[in-house]
């Protein structure tokens, strides 16, 4: 195990064992620290001065919905559009090596910063949140085609269950399925206790009024009949394969491919020509 590897461990183990015994004196505080390590991104931020290069050559639009803003991302192209959706940790820059092959499409792409992410606002993210910024670039612009990262192909799941789009295509790369999967690995990192396991499950039930069981990308797309591409990595040590195959299994109209070697970043111009294949199919 490498050093790195060790005193991130033992952080995370220290904190969790705080947040344990906080539980018992002072349980409120306890799993409010608990949810906020949890949903708040402690990366992928951009800095107003360091705009990534790749977001430079695109026309830059701040929405607002609520007490949000949100930012997105557009090459111009025709009138189709493909809408892409970043995940966890992450932000629109994280596109530019699949961008060269989707602009051989011809076709206009639009990138959005999730909450909390890139330059969109917030503290913290979540998935019925993201959800709402798809359905409001889906009611201005009426992408064709959506692709997502990791949880941002979640998000799609949700939204696609939740609002409901006529998508020609749906796209997900390394995404996770169940939420409950999520939530016990982060458990599990920071061995917290049942209080907290506990505490945390009934928050998300009462916060976004559903069970973790039902939280569920496979749920999600089970009934949809729009043509997907599920790509996952054997090696992906992040969101695990097995993920990726419960959302195959479930969404009968969908593709999957298996990858060796990419991890869960899955950048790979051989599988973005596929991608690209399968869009223009």
């Amino acid at each position: 195990m490498k050093l790195k590897k060790v005193v991130t461990t033992i952080t995370a183990k220290t904190i969790g064992l705080y947040i344990n015994i906080l539980s018992y004196v002072a349980p409120n505080k306890s799993f409010a620290l608990a949810y906020k390590l949890f949903s708040e991104p402690r990366k992928g931020r951009i800095k107003t001065d360091k705009i990534p290069k790749t977001l430079q050559k695109a026309n830059h639009e701040t929405h607002t919905f609520n007490e949000h803003q949100f930012q997105t991302y557009t090459w111009q192209g025709n009138d189709d559009v493909i809408l892409l959706v970043h995940g966890w940790e992450s932000n629109a820059s994280r596109w530019k090596k699949l961008l060269s092959h989707l602009n051989k499409t011809g076709k206009t792409i639009i990138a959005i910063d999730g909450p909390a992410h890139g330059l969109s606002s917030g503290k913290e993210f979540n998935v019925p949140t993201y959800a709402q910024f798809i359905d409001k670039i889906v009611q201005q612009y009426n992408p064709i085609v959506a692709i997502g990262h990791s949880l941002g192909g979640n998000a799609i799941a949700y939204f696609q269950a939740h609002y409901k789009h006529n998508f020609e295509k749906i796209i997900l790369l390394g995404a996770p399925s169940d939420f409950s999967v999520i939530l016990k690995n982060y458990i599990k990192m920071l061995s917290l206790n049942q209080r907290v396991n506990k505490a945390l499950i009934d928050y998300t039930k009462k916060r976004f009024n559903l069970t973790i069981d039902e939280f569920s990308a496979s749920k999600y797309l089970k009934e949809t009949t729009i043509p997907g591409l599920i790509a996952h990595d054997v090696e992906d040590t992040v969101v695990l394969f097995e993920e990726g195959k419960k959302i195959a299994k479930s969404w009968k109209t969908a593709q999957f491919i298996e990858t060796k070697g990419l991890g869960h970043s899955m950048h790979d111009n051989y599988l973005y020509q596929t991608i690209v294949q399968f869009i223009e199919a």
